[in-house]
């Protein structure tokens, strides 16, 4: 177990597609790495919980629930602060398992993914139910951590049967199995069905998955609307796309800072944003990338937010031309920050294209790029703080927070799950 080996692939029309999903993701890092909070109510957060571990839940502590109401509820819950970059490892050691199984990944978001075993042939073969045991196995003794996977057809029947399978538990669903084990589930177990379409479906007498079932398709278009009637229709008769989709394209990347608030010199803003940039630029050549257009994210002490952008003539990876970009906007809204005190900064790179298609500028080569490829290979090799700009180093970026998902758009292919689960 844990050697990397040879895929092969052939049709199937089993219950092959896995959806794996670690358990209250952030809280369980937490206990693992403090033992100290094993066994214990803990809640990652402050004014606003941000996961909340087993024990928590259990006491009624839920993820957005405010602090002093989960405190109401739980006065002995321990409240840590969020360590993003020990939850951006773990998710990385977890993903790497993932594809050590199977290539045919599908990540949903930090802490779930989808995996494709259809067919997957070992020099012993192996159902799919032993490749999601070795999954939780692996995940556990490897990185520590508890995993629930469920075991369907289609990724839908598999998001479902790990919802009931948590925590930390396996759920196969056969396929002559699925409309028995479909049709009792409450209607809220649904994927994609959210609380406001489970009070209206409650409103109608339409309680399980089964009583949903029963409605002729026309009946639940003409209750929840062409696209949701149809979709759920589609949901509870298990008629729903059965690959995961792994061929997607970026659409942006990006990063932000969380600073609290303030107040906050200019030069602090400042040094957080080139921090920024450099974060999402080695990333962006990471992907073999280059991008047109800079996005620059403010939030203020009113939780109002604006967006400016500007876009280059020729894409670009190179960092310092998308810092003077990005550096540009902040200085053209600097009397807005001013005025409103400024709580978080964000920056984003779009208008994305390999780069082995754009047009450069000349000269061909310019100096930056030999220097931003020996800075990200320092990077690579002693980690991201190894190499820092001066003014980094004078006045420090002070911030922690987690970056932005990089955005995806589909390329042209099978039909494929977008949605995400809810916690």
């Amino acid at each position: 177990m844990g050697g990397r080996v040879e895929h092969v692939f052939v049709e199937s029309r089993h219950a092959t597609i896995l959806h794996a999903d670690l358990d209250a993701f952030y809280a369980s890092v937490e206990q693992r790495d403090d033992p100290r909070l094993r066994g214990r109510p803990v809640a990652v957060g402050g004014g606003v919980v941000l996961a909340a571990s087993y024990e928590a839940k259990r006491r009624g502590v839920r993820t957005a629930m405010g602090g002093r109401q989960a405190r109401g509820l739980c006065p002995d819950l321990i409240v840590v602060r969020p360590r993003f970059d020990a939850y951006v490892e773990a998710s990385r050691e977890v993903f790497a398992i993932f594809r050590d199984v199977t290539p045919q990944v599908q990540g949903v978001s930090i802490d779930e993914a989808f995996l494709d075993v259809r067919g997957l042939r070992r020099a012993d073969p192996t159902v799919p139910a032993e490749h999601a045991a070795r999954v939780r196995t692996r995940v556990r003794d490897e990185v520590g951590l508890p995993i629930t996977v469920g075991v369907a057809r289609t990724p839908f029947l598999a998001k479902v049967a790990s919802r009931v399978a948590k925590p930390d538990g396996l759920l196969v669903v056969a396929p002559d199995d699925e409309d028995a084990f479909l049709h009792p589930l409450p209607v809220e177990t649904l994927w994609g069905v959210g609380e406001s379409t489970a009070t209206r479906l409650h409103g109608y007498g339409l309680r399980t998955a089964g009583d949903v079932a029963a409605l002729d398709e026309r009946v639940l278009r003409g209750l929840l609307g062409p696209a949701a009637g149809s979709h759920l229709y589609a949901v509870v008769h298990g008629r729903t796309p059965e690959r995961v989709v792994t061929d997607r394209a970026r659409g942006s990347v990006g990063a932000q800072r969380a600073l609290g608030r303030g107040p906050h010199s200019p030069e602090d803003v400042r040094a957080a944003l080139l921090g920024l940039v450099d974060r999402v630029c080695r990333r962006m050549r990471a992907g073999h990338l280059t991008a047109r257009t800079v996005v620059l994210r403010l939030r203020f002490a009113d939780f109002s937010r604006a967006t400016r952008s500007r876009s280059l003539a020729f894409g670009t990876a190179s960092s310092d031309e998308l810092r003077d970009a990005a550096l540009g906007l902040l200085d053209a809204a600097r009397d807005l920050v001013a005025a409103r005190g400024i709580t978080l900064v964000g920056v984003a790179l779009t208008g994305l294209a390999s780069d082995t298609v754009v047009q450069p500028p000349l000269p061909l080569s310019p100096p930056h790029d030999e220097l931003d490829r020996t800075v990200d290979s320092l990077a690579d090799r002693f980690g991201s703080r190894a190499v820092q700009r001066a003014s980094l180093l004078v006045v420090g970026d002070g911030f922690e927070a987690p970056q932005l998902d990089d955005v995806t758009r589909p390329t042209r292919g099978p039909a494929q799950v977008t949605a995400r689960g809810r916690r």
